[in-house]
């Protein structure tokens, strides 16, 4: 199930779209018996989560926090009790993803399901890291995006 609070209130953000999208996500990587926190809020809320789990003074587009943090890229989760099928928690911040679509010249809609992406395949262990990581996890976002 997709749980999503959105406690922002400057950019609309169409709920039922991204709930279809991280069930589509979910479907794919095989966990669409899992549970998927996800939170919409301002620039300010954001900034403070990511200067106090990631010590960087800065407003980002997505926090990903995994259930399973040790997990790594390509591993599956083995939950062996219902109330950890948990994906994990993103945090998303709409009006950086505005501002960031504007500066990529892309679609505000577009960023945004790519940061949905991107945040869920962090949350099942891909990363950026490195540049062999990038190539890893960009393969997979490429192929999620195509889906949606």
């Amino acid at each position: 199930m997709i749980f999503i609070k959105n406690s922002q209130k400057q950019i609309p953000i169409n709920l039922k779209q991204v709930r279809k999208w991280g069930q589509i996500i979910m479907a794919e990587l095989g966990y669409e018996d899992f549970d998927l926190n996800i939170w919409f809020c301002g620039a300010r809320t954001i900034a403070q989560y990511n200067e106090q789990f990631r010590n960087k003074k800065e407003a980002t587009d997505v926090l990903s926090f995994p259930f399973y943090p040790d997990l790594k890229a390509g591993e599956r989760i083995q939950a062996i009790e219902p109330e950890n099928k948990q994906l994990g928690d993103l945090i998303i911040a709409p009006i950086i993803i505005k501002r960031d679509a504007a500066s990529h010249q892309v679609d505000p809609q577009e960023r945004l399901k790519l940061i949905i992406v991107h945040g869920i395949l962090h949350l099942i262990g891909y990363d950026h890291i490195t540049d062999a990581d990038y190539k890893i996890m960009h393969r997979q976002e490429v192929k999620l995006l195509k889906l949606l």
